[in-house]
């Protein structure tokens, strides 16, 4: 529940975000990458206010929650809800919440939510779990996989095997589950379609949108946005002491899916990366492994972003139209016929 501050906060973000994009521009001077590109006058005025803020590495893993549990609530845009949105158990305690037209659905899709292992949950991601389901006609299912440090590694990747087995199960066409996740969520969707490689029900897509493929490496985006506000060095550094357990083999596939060395028969992918984000190259070397390795890969660049944008759909109208794009993408990948239920 948002307080009447939040929601005046909100209302007045809004109104800066729409500002003639010629003045916004004037205003907030877009910074530009090392590639030439110029970061969406929309994203850096919003770079600019959450620069100013509290970090939320400087707090404990509850507290961090509570600020990005309240900062989801103001960023991203209020969707109106599916005709179906119920909290479905899928066992072992694990939840998720199923969001459905309540129509025959064109597929499922399995998502997992972002927050660096640590922070994020469902309804914090409630609002691209709507625009996946609605732009799509497909039924999505929002994974609540444990968090760290409570639930270090592996933990999280051991829910998505629940999760997947699930949906398999429930599924109307288990051949048709779609399988996605932004940033850890993306790095969980990655693993859990390597760790399915040679099953007889495999997943028909992987969208990796920013996701974290190789943490075993520094690549240059990292460095050139250290300091970003949307995801800095010291955020991710953050993230990882509460992820990691001491002595883990930061080279396991199922911290850097990116190690796992030859990537054929995986699903064909869809890798969502940002122009400012300093998991931009890691997606872009997963894409690239991926097509080496013979697996159609997708990559949609959206050069003037930052890392989290499909979160911020309220307060930029650049993530929210680059989000929709993603949205069509997987629609798109919906329409195709499953290599596997070809026979």
């Amino acid at each position: 529940m948002t307080t009447v501050s939040q929601r005046l906060q909100r209302v007045f973000v809004i109104a800066l975000s729409r500002i003639p994009a010629p003045l916004l521009k004037l205003l907030t001077r877009p910074p530009v990458n090392r590639a030439g590109d110029r970061m969406a006058p929309d994203v850096a005025l919003l770079m600019k206010l959450t620069e100013a803020g509290d970090d939320y590495s400087d707090l404990s893993a509850t507290a961090a929650r509570e600020v990005t549990e309240r900062d989801a609530a103001l960023f991203a845009d209020r969707i109106p809800p599916c005709p179906v949105e119920q909290d479905v158990d899928l066992g072992d305690g694990l939840w998720a919440t199923r969001y459905s037209s309540g129509e025959p659905a064109r597929g499922l899709i399995l998502f997992f939510h972002g927050g660096g292992f640590a922070l994020g949950s469902r309804a914090s991601y409630a609002s691209p779990a709507r625009m996946l389901a609605q732009g799509t006609g497909a039924d999505v299912l929002s994974v609540e996989y444990r968090l760290a440090p409570e639930h270090p590694f592996p933990a999280a990747h051991d829910d998505a095997l629940t999760a997947w087995h699930y949906a398999v199960e429930h599924a109307a066409d288990p051949h048709r589950i779609v399988v996605a996740g932004e940033s850890a969520g993306g790095n969980i969707a990655a693993v859990l379609c390597q760790r399915l490689r040679g099953e007889a029900i495999q997943p028909m897509t992987q969208v990796l949108i920013q996701p974290v493929t190789d943490i075993s490496e520094r690549r240059p985006s990292q460095d050139e946005f250290a300091g970003s506000p949307a995801l800095s060095a010291k955020q991710i550094e953050w993230f990882m002491g509460h992820y990691l357990p001491e002595g883990t083999d930061r080279l396991d596939p199922r911290v850097c899916p990116l190690r796992a060395g030859d990537l054929s028969g995986l699903p064909r992918a869809i890798v969502a990366v940002a122009g400012f984000d300093p998991l931009r190259d890691d997606g872009l070397a997963y894409a690239t492994a991926l097509l080496t390795s013979g697996v159609p890969a997708e990559v949609i660049h959206e050069p003037g972003l930052v890392h989290g944008y499909i979160g911020f759909t309220a307060i930029s109208p650049s993530s929210k139209a680059a989000t929709r794009r993603l949205v069509r993408a997987v629609a798109a990948t919906l329409t195709s016929t499953p290599e596997r239920s070809k026979k």
